[in-house]
């Protein structure tokens, strides 16, 4: 475990925990306030590791219920050390994208811009459809970054972006994200967009720290157990209404 992330530590933890027999199968862990408390962690470094074990097999998450023990010999979990959680990499986004946006604020060219305008109108365009894909947010992101025209800036925002569509435990999060109904919000980038066609770079900065701060709510919110089961109901509902007699 030596030189995993800490979610990861917490993960394998409470796997451990498990197959002492702590918390039999069939049993619900105690709730994530308490488990933050016994491994002295954020409840967003929890939710991963919760994920982590999901996703391993080892608990399952009911919408409603909580979280339930599956696998008893849940002992011989271990974590991938190159599995980034989602929290973290955000973070990291935070640092960057968010100071990246200020220097493209200087930067881009007028040409640029307009670009960065028609890359906001496909998202409006791909909000509208029912993908699960976010190409067109990944696209804006990214048209800023290049647009600070300092390939360092670039290599880094790329790899981010790179790391969050490739973690497992990443994208287990956005699936749950998706499954709420939760998608890129047009007017936070809108924001962003014309704080950088007026070239101010305290504001752009702002606007994609600001954006980026409540994506990580959004992402704690989408994976809050009874926001699942309500979107669960909402989807059964409507398959039942319009289910054929």
């Amino acid at each position: 475990m030596q030189g995993a992330r800490l979610y990861q530590q917490v993960a394998e933890k409470l796997a451990a925990a498990i197959a002492a027999g702590d918390y039999p199968a069939g049993t619900r862990l105690p709730a994530e306030r308490k488990l933050a408390e016994r491994f002295d962690v954020s409840r967003p470094t929890v939710r991963e590791a919760i994920i982590a074990l999901e996703l391993a097999g080892c608990v399952e998450v009911k919408g409603g219920s909580g979280v339930y023990v599956t696998d008893s010999e849940a002992g011989g979990f271990s974590a991938s050390e190159t599995d980034i959680g989602a929290f973290e990499i955000l973070q990291a986004r935070i640092m960057f994208e968010s100071e990246a946006a200020g220097l493209a604020a200087r930067e881009m060219t007028d040409q640029e811009v307009q670009e960065l305008e028609e890359i906001l109108q496909e998202m409006v365009t791909e909000n509208a459809t029912d993908s699960s894909a976010e190409v067109a947010d990944e696209k804006f992101h990214l048209h800023i970054a290049r647009g600070t025209h300092n390939d360092a800036v670039v290599s880094v925002c790329e790899h981010l972006w790179k790391l969050r569509n490739s973690s497992s435990v990443s994208a287990r999060i956005l699936e749950k994200v998706r499954q709420v109904g939760s998608k890129p919000r047009i007017e936070e980038h809108q924001v962003i967009l014309q704080a950088i066609k007026k070239r101010d770079s305290e504001a752009a900065r702002n606007a994609m720290r600001d954006h980026l701060q409540r994506v990580v709510q959004q992402l704690l919110d989408a994976t809050e157990a009874e926001a699942l089961e309500a979107a669960r109901r909402e989807v059964s509902a409507a398959r039942q209404r319009f289910a054929l007699p």
